[in-house]
């Protein structure tokens, strides 16, 4: 009996997908299909045969359009989720392929209807005054004029989403397949395994799995480089001829307009996290001595790329805690009902009805997401459970995204897409709240290490997110003249992480970072890094006020969540009262990270009595 509950408490499960559909062969999905098919067509007659009353023509547009895209993200998840825990699955690669057919005629009728948008954009006023409901839709509607303005001809559009296909969504799945499926020999061990190993307390496994995971990356470098290569080239040339410009440019400008941040927003950003580079150089020296690490003589020395992550072992410590995945769930409940019975519930759901996929096993994807599914108004969660506390924070940041889902999952589909940035905001914030429920109740020991923890993590979304802003910068800029192979990516990531890190690190970094982060290979959203260094800092600065008023804040946080899908970054924020277009106000988050560096390095002093 015994060994029957330990076994249950050990069990790290997979999701429960038979809730969404049960299968791709299951009759429902097949007519969740079909009907996606009919909607379609009954959609692009009605933009490509318009009714002379404008306001009521619109009004049909967004009614269907909202069913339409509510049923199409949803089968597009399902397929995705069943490839990412397998990515050798055929039957999801054969979905997946035939969903992003249909979204070449999804694409095909949005280009129409944002044409007689632009057309009848004078005609707005008359049609919210006739339908005020639809006054919540005045953000997303010019949003579509906008995109009107970085659009080719239609017919050039159409072809360009038809290829598509076969050219970067092609490349990026080509690097999810070989990332996934990648073994080392000798061990046994899966890609992600060997990068789970970077949390090892063992200098010498953090060593020997960091070494591994490059020469990996080294057998396979000429098809990862050529994907990254080819996508990169891809959207230089789409957005020279969708007027995004050229090169670096092109990308940024796109970018921002995804992200619905202001550049002066960026500048304010990025000018803020290079003030910190000094800050995080001093944290690494300092956990270098922390770790005391010597090298083979006995000499002291700085840190390698592999102690990054590494877990500090105290005095009065042996070994940092392992987390079963039950232990796990019952402490994120519990934490999260503190903050709020609304966000407690949510989450009990999640877990009752198995939205997690933890296990790390071979053919699943690295990393961590969340995925939402706006038919059914629930999310999946993937995660890679190895049970460090770094593990339960990863898990805490995906529920926070889905929980961020949950609070607008009952709004009308197309005000429910918000920004990578604000996307971010959510997970952080729930990531900051547990960290800091633990801190509350650690002994010192525990309190040194979770403060490292955090560290560690701030360092990565900024510092080394810093580092991926360069290299991304540099990659454009050289693509646009020249094909790019992985001597060369290596060269850029070294620069860009030379210009961050400098010398806080030996000069063992990581040059094949750029084969590693799944970020860059996305076609559809160039600098998928500053969205991090944003949330982390936004998420501070709510933290701050949660603290303020405990009460009040969780329904004003469910408030200004419900609002990411229909406003810009600038003005979710000035609903908290933040003006983020100036550095001062990144920098007071900065300054956060900066007291608990302070007390890091004060609570590391102490030997026996709490900080």
């Amino acid at each position: 009996m015994n060994d029957n509950v330990n076994l249950q408490k050990n069990t790290i499960p997979h999701w429960n997908m038979q809730q969404i559909w049960k299968s791709f062969s299951d009759s429902e999905y097949k007519k969740s299909i079909e009907k996606l098919q009919q909607l379609i067509k009954q959609i692009s007659y009605h933009v490509k045969n318009p009714i002379e009353d404008f306001n009521q023509f619109l009004k049909i547009y967004l009614s269907m359009d909202n069913e339409l895209g509510s049923l199409s993200e949803s089968l597009y998840a399902y397929s995705y989720s069943i490839y990412a825990t397998d990515t050798t699955n055929t039957d999801s690669l054969n979905n997946m392929a035939l969903l992003e057919e249909l979204q070449v005629s999804i694409a095909d009728y949005q280009l129409v209807f944002r044409q007689i948008l632009k057309e009848n954009q004078t005609k707005l006023s008359s049609f919210f005054h006739s339908f005020p409901e639809y006054k919540k839709y005045e953000f997303i509607l010019e949003e579509e004029i906008s995109y009107f303005n970085h659009q080719m001809e239609r017919k050039e559009e159409s072809i360009a989403n038809d290829l598509q296909r076969f050219g970067g969504d092609a490349w990026s799945k080509l690097h999810e397949q070989i990332i996934s499926n990648m073994v080392d020999k000798e061990t046994g061990k899966t890609f992600n395994q060997l990068r789970n190993d970077a949390y090892s307390p063992d200098r010498n496994i953090r060593k020997e799995s960091y070494y591994k995971e490059i020469a990996l990356l080294e057998q396979n470098q000429i098809a990862i480089s050529s994907a990254l290569n080819n996508i990169k080239g891809a959207t230089i040339s789409l957005n020279k001829k969708r007027n995004w410009g050229d090169g670096f440019e092109g990308a940024i400008n796109r970018s921002l307009f995804s992200s619905r941040l202001s550049r002066k927003s960026l500048d304010a950003l990025i000018s803020a996290i290079e003030d910190s580079i000094p800050m995080w150089q001093e944290y690494l020296f300092e956990k270098a001595k922390a770790l005391n690490l010597k090298d083979e003589k006995g000499i002291s020395e700085k840190c390698s790329f592999y102690d990054i992550f590494a877990p500090l072992i105290t005095e009065s410590s042996d070994k940092e805690k392992d987390w079963t995945y039950q232990e796990a769930k019952e402490f994120i409940i519990n934490k999260f009902s503190e903050f709020s019975s609304h966000m407690g519930d949510f989450v009990k759901t999640a877990f009752e009805e198995n939205w997690v996929d933890a296990e790390i096993r071979k053919g699943k994807v690295g990393g961590a997401f969340c995925i939402d599914f706006p038919l059914q108004k629930v999310s999946r969660v993937l995660t890679n459970f190895s049970g460090t506390t770094s593990d339960i924070l990863t898990l805490a940041h995906e529920l926070g995204h889905a929980y961020h889902h949950f609070c607008i999952k009952d709004l009308d589909y197309n005000l429910c897409s918000y920004p990578m940035t604000l996307a971010e905001t959510a997970s952080i914030f729930a990531e900051t709240m547990v960290t800091n429920s633990m801190l509350k109740t650690a002994n010192l020991s525990e309190k040194i290490n979770l403060l490292e923890m955090h560290l560690s993590d701030s360092c990565q979304t900024l510092l080394d997110i810093l580092s991926r802003f360069y290299f991304e910068k540099s990659v454009f800029e050289e693509r646009e003249n020249k094909e790019l192979v992985a001597e060369d990516f290596c060269r850029l990531m070294n620069d860009a992480q030379n210009k961050t890190y400098g010398n806080s690190l030996t000069e063992t970094k990581h040059p094949y970072l750029w084969a590693v982060k799944t970020h860059y290979y996305s076609p559809s959203l160039d600098f998928y890094n500053f969205p991090y260094a944003f949330g982390q800092l936004f998420a501070l600065g709510l933290y701050s006020q949660y603290k303020d008023s405990p009460k009040e804040f969780p329904s004003q946080y469910q408030e200004l969540l419900k609002n990411t899908g229909s406003m810009t970054c600038e003005e979710v924020c000035k609903l908290a009262g933040f003006d983020i277009t100036t550095k001062d106000f990144w920098l007071s988050g900065i300054k956060e990270l900066k007291l608990e560096f302070e007390e890091w390095k004060t609570c590391l002093k102490v030997t026996k009595k709490e900080c």
